[in-house]
């Protein structure tokens, strides 16, 4: 039984080596024809076939169709003996009957005038003088300013209340203060030099 172990073994690996070597010969003797064909260029019939496999019978392209089938059934160009009118300038423009700047003419005088002569100077601040006047009934601020006076602010003192006021613009400017025991009245006018001077009265 051990004398024909071998022997049995020696079977298997002749016959797997033979049914190996049968399989790559096949596969060999098949392989080249396959390869072949699918290296060749294919014929304008094969493309075809091929194209009428892949695509819808109404998408296939006719091999015979000439260089007008590629034109769009929209895209057609005008047919002969036929004309159209230019697109460019058939429609006149709208802005050629305004004239975008210079709308104003030029000889219209301007609706500003600019360094017009006959316009008054403007005048400034007046150059007046003012004081402070105290008195024993109160304080008064006067001003004066062209050769009038006018009271600016008047204060009664202690224990005296305002009576009477005129303040101006005048030549002449007075406020009265009283009290239980006495009347204090201030006049002021324009003095020497538009300085206010004033005036008490009892």
């Amino acid at each position: 039984m051990r004398s024909r172990l071998p022997l049995v073994m020696a079977g298997w690996l002749v016959t797997g080596a033979l049914a190996t070597g049968a399989g790559v010969a096949a596969v060999t003797f098949l392989g080249e024809p396959l390869t072949a064909s699918a290296h060749r260029p294919l014929s304008s019939a094969e493309v075809e076939e091929a194209l009428a496999r892949a695509l819808p019978p109404e998408t296939v392209p006719s091999a015979a169709a000439g260089p007008d089938a590629a034109v769009p059934s929209g895209g057609a160009g005008p047919e002969p003996g036929s004309t159209s009118a230019p697109e460019t300038g058939s429609t006149p423009s709208d802005t050629s009957s305004a004239p975008v700047t210079g709308s104003t003419p030029s000889g219209t005088p301007s609706a500003t005038p600019v360094g017009d002569a006959s316009a008054p100077p403007a005048t400034g601040p007046g150059n007046g003088r003012s004081r402070a006047i105290t008195t024993a009934g109160g304080n008064v601020i006067a001003r004066c300013d062209g050769g009038l006076v006018v009271l600016r602010a008047w204060s009664p003192a202690q224990g005296f209340q305002v009576d009477d006021v005129e303040r101006g613009p005048a030549a002449r400017a007075r406020v009265e203060f009283e009290s239980d025991e006495a009347d204090v009245k201030v006049e002021v006018r324009c003095g020497a030099g538009g300085l206010p001077a004033h005036r008490v009265h009892d």
